[in-house]
């Protein structure tokens, strides 16, 4: 079995074999955010003689500087002091759009690093529930200070990226990876997701075409309430009766399995953690909350506007 040590303890790894079969193909989300990572150098770090120190500076610089985006971190002190010394809305909100950036490419990088310890299926989860945060997180802020038309328009455009831009985007890195063979897609997760996707149109589409097909508004509105209400509850049981599915029901359909042509042997190129387990909650914490700091801003100057 395969181990990490970090701060004196033993952090249990997937072994080496373990990942390489449980391997998925990467997605479009992946693959952009591994070509925006650097080869760390830490052989000066790794002359210090205090090991707490030498661990806090390997994590840093994996966490921060191993980025191609490590340079718009500078953003997020500048979007604070502006903040803080009442500079205009449009500079605070450059500034923490910007900050943003990395910050979301940094989240994809440690729930990656937590999937070492977790295996492909809670990794992938936790890859899509953490790459939303900063959709989810001005939502929240949204609703707070009652913006309805920001959530509105946030999750349409949510929608829309991810149906055209990350769909799209899969498909063509998918073509481009597999030129010379065929691209193959497991049936049963195309199945559920496709599922997933007609439940949540028809919650979508049912309160409107019952609103657009009404005499008055005044009339419908009761009741276009009450069916968004009840397509809010139908799709949050079904989401999660689909991570019910995922991650204990029926956790043996969605494992990817290895394409028969890799063989046994892993490759060479095979990723390996870079951090501890608890050093990734930690810094996803601290990643969390810097995005749902920067989240408030955008939210407060939108709302200023």
């Amino acid at each position: 079995e395969a181990w990490l040590l970090e701060n004196g303890h033993k952090i249990r790894l997937l072994s080496k074999d373990a990942r390489h079969h449980s391997h998925a193909p990467r997605t479009a989300h992946n693959m952009s955010s591994s070509s925006l990572r650097k080869k760390s150098d830490i052989s000066l770090i790794s002359k210090v003689r205090v090991g707490f120190l030498r661990r806090f500076l390997v994590n840093l610089q994996e966490v921060l500087l191993n980025t191609k985006l490590s340079f718009l971190f500078v953003a997020i002190p500048l979007a604070i002091a502006a903040r803080r010394w009442g500079y205009p809305n449009a500079w605070v909100f450059a500034l923490s759009m910007i900050g943003l950036t990395p910050l979301a490419e940094r989240l994809s990088f440690l729930t990656e690093q937590l999937a070492f310890c977790t295996g492909p299926t809670v990794g992938g989860l936790l890859n899509a529930t953490c790459g939303n945060a900063t959709e989810l997180v001005i939502a929240i802020f949204a609703l707070v200070h009652g913006k309805e038309q920001v959530v509105k328009f946030s999750l349409l455009g949510s929608i829309l990226s991810n149906l055209l831009l990350v769909l799209g985007t899969s498909l063509f890195c998918g073509g481009l990876v597999n030129i010379f063979d065929e691209q193959k897609f497991d049936r049963r997760q195309a199945d559920v997701n496709t599922l997933l996707l007609l439940l949540g149109l028809l919650c979508h589409v049912m309160p409107l075409t019952f609103r657009l097909t009404g005499k008055s508004p005044e009339i419908t509105a009761v009741g276009t309430l009450r069916l968004s209400r009840a397509g809010c509850i139908i799709m949050l049981v079904a989401y999660v009766a689909y991570l019910v599915c995922q991650l204990w029901t029926h956790r043996q359909l969605f494992e990817a399995e290895e394409g028969e042509e890799d063989g046994d042997v892993p490759s060479e190129g095979e990723e390996s953690p870079v951090i501890g387990f608890w050093s990734g909650i930690i810094w996803l914490i601290l990643a969390t909350c810097t995005v749902a700091l920067l989240s408030q801003y955008v939210v407060a100057t939108i709302e200023v506007s």
